[in-house]
């Protein structure tokens, strides 16, 4: 199982809820064996203690530290919202990348997101892109 597949990337997605992206996160990530449903509780905790918005219209949301047990298999989703998601305090998420990681692959994982995404140009040109060019970038 790769880390990220095709059908994990979802284009076009009408604007909802914050609570409701992390659901359907959540649920994808589950489907997709690469954790428990319970995961979907760690990505709420995490959001609780820290927001994931990280500038430039991104969202990372993954689950705390102390859900890693719910975690089978590395994998990240990605969620595109032309209009956007409220993500809280104002932000506005465009991208919304949810991350599953085993044992210190969150490092790399969160480090290839981060240099795809390091201005709002890059996220805006993400923004356009079909599901071949968005799986090239974060194949891993």
């Amino acid at each position: 199982m790769g880390v990220l597949l095709k059908k994990n990337i979802l284009l076009g997605k009408p604007s909802t809820s914050k609570e409701q992206v992390l659901r359907e996160m959540g649920k994808l990530l589950a489907d997709g064996g690469y954790t428990t449903d319970k995961y979907t509780d760690a990505l709420f905790e995490k959001e609780k203690v820290f927001n994931t918005y990280l500038g430039n219209s991104l969202a990372i949301p993954h689950g705390v530290e102390s859900m890693r047990s719910e975690i089978l298999g590395s994998g990240i989703a990605i969620f595109t919202y032309p209009d956007g998601v409220d993500w809280g305090d104002g932000n506005i998420a465009k991208l919304v990348i949810g991350v599953a990681s085993v044992g210190d692959d969150h490092v790399q994982t969160l480090s290839n997101i981060a240099m795809a995404c390091s201005t709002q140009e890059a996220v805006d040109k993400i923004l356009t892109m079909n599901v071949d060019e968005i799986y090239e970038i974060f194949k891993g």
